[in-house]
């Protein structure tokens, strides 16, 4: 069999976030000719491949968040030495909020090159579809799951000025989105994006206090909001000259997170510049 064209190296390939039909033909050489095959999931992948019906060549190894670390040595000895080891998590790109970052570190470290088979992604599935501004947007990953540290989280997030992303888990998402709504401001642009590619996609846009209480009311009824879900969230709007009212709840989301609320009352109004007296006046009255 003839040696595949990213020998002696890492390939991180992205395999399909739901439909099969949007994986690349250079996936599946690469699932057949590669001389390792890193899975987040075997199982995952063997029934992956199965559906794309291609038969893996190579050895296939788990790759995940708990071994990558002791493991990346061992699979880069492999590209040292001419082969091909392909990374491949559970659905999307390798190293985005998945199992990769560490080898690809490491790689570097080692001077071993690297390259990447592109193909689907949650992120910017999402981002295009929500409507929202493209030009500029981060992507912050899953939020914290602890109330206090999730309102520490998001309220220093409050300022942000680019679209933001958020991966987040269908038990969690309700709770989210009214922090979300009470950190960022319940009207604040946002779209929730779930099973993406999927047959039952769906994307919910509006007022994050709209997408809160339409969630809850999902969550009590028989809709829950299920499977793999983004939340994108407007920036924040050009800043001018900041109003108690918008500062607020930006105060009192940083003080459920367990801050003094004496101590982000200063630090807020000075880099505001607004009067401290009466930012804690209006923080009390808030509460």
């Amino acid at each position: 069999m003839s040696r595949p064209a990213e020998s002696g190296s890492v390939v991180l390939a992205a395999t399909p976030i739901g439909n099969v039909e949007d994986a690349s033909p250079r996936l599946l050489r690469l699932l057949a000719e590669a001389d390792v095959v890193a899975a987040e999931d075997t199982r995952r992948l063997h029934a992956l491949a199965a559906r794309l019906d291609v038969t893996v060549g190579g050895r296939v190894v788990s790759y995940h968040e708990h071994n990558e670390r002791e493991r990346a040595d061992d699979l880069l000895d492999v590209v040292d030495g001419g082969g091909t080891v392909v990374v491949v998590t559970d659905a999307g790109m390798p190293a985005v909020s998945d199992p990769g970052f560490r080898l690809v570190a490491r790689a570097v470290e080692r001077g071993l090159p690297v390259t990447a088979a592109p193909g689907a992604s949650a992120v910017l599935t999402a981002l295009a579809l929500s409507g929202l501004p493209t030009d500029r947007f981060t992507f912050d990953g899953f939020v914290p799951r602890k109330p206090g540290d999730r309102a520490r989280w998001l309220g220093a997030l409050a300022t942000e000025p680019r679209t933001m992303l958020f991966f987040e888990a269908p038990h969690r998402v309700v709770d989210t989105l009214a922090a979300m709504a009470h950190a960022f401001g319940a009207d604040r642009p946002a779209a929730v994006c779930r099973e993406l590619t999927k047959t039952y996609e769906e994307v919910l846009r509006g007022p994050l206090g709209d997408l809160a209480a339409t969630a809850a009311e999902r969550a009590d009824g028989d809709r829950p909001l299920r499977g793999e879900i983004c939340v994108v969230v407007a920036g924040a709007p050009p800043a001018g000259p900041p109003s108690l009212d918008d500062l607020v709840p930006q105060v009192l989301a940083r003080v459920e997170g367990g801050e003094r609320l004496k101590t982000v009352v200063a630090e807020v109004a000075e880099a505001t510049g607004v009067g401290k007296r009466d930012l804690y006046a209006a923080a009390l009255a808030g509460r």
